[in-house]
Order: C-alpha cells, then structure tokens, then sequence
C-alpha cells in the first residue's frame, strides 16, 4: 500500500534543509514513534488505550503534514480496539515509509 507523501516529504526535507544526516535523523525519529504507537495499538484491549494511542498517531501525523496517516488515524479513532484491518493498514504505511516509498 503506497501512500501519497508529498506534505510529509515536503516537512522533512524543510526541517532537514541540505543535511542529509538531519534528514535521515528525522525520518528515524518518525518511524519509531510511529512504531510505537502502532505497538500500542496492537496491544490496546480497551477503549481507552485504544483511544488515546490512535489519537497521539493523529498528533503525530499532523505534526509531520502526512495526510495519509491522519486518515488511517482517523479510521482507527472510528475502529473497535484491536479492529485488524485498521492494523493492517498502519503496519503497510509503516512498512512503505521504512522502504522510502511514503
């Protein structure tokens, strides 16, 4: 699943300017918050733990512009804990991110 990533690309390579470590840096620093909150809500067995990783996944989409994200943030918020597909999906974006393809 390939998602569209020009804002989050676009927010990086702003904050990163021409320095590629920086870049690499904060490209790391996102895709370990990310994977953490998936991790949390893969282990989340109530509402409320489910509720309060989905939204901190929103906090962080928003705060690097990746719109694809808040929408997958979204449909977690909207989803039962532990709801597959919503995992699924977050999982693919976290993957596609990884590869350099988000």
């Amino acid at each position: 699943m390939v998602h569209e990533s020009g804002a989050l690309d676009a927010t990086l390579a702003a904050a990163a300017g021409d320095d590629p470590v920086l870049m690499a840096e904060l490209r790391a620093a996102f895709a370990d918050s990310l994977g953490r909150q998936i991790d949390l809500l893969g282990r989340a067995r109530c509402d409320g733990n489910w509720n309060v990783a989905a939204s901190r996944l929103k906090g962080l989409a928003a705060s690097f512009h990746a719109a694809a994200l808040i929408e997958l943030a979204d449909e977690a918020i909207a989803a039962a804990p532990g709801e597959p597909t919503v995992l699924r999906k977050l999982t693919a974006f976290m993957r596609d991110f990884s590869a350099g393809r988000s």
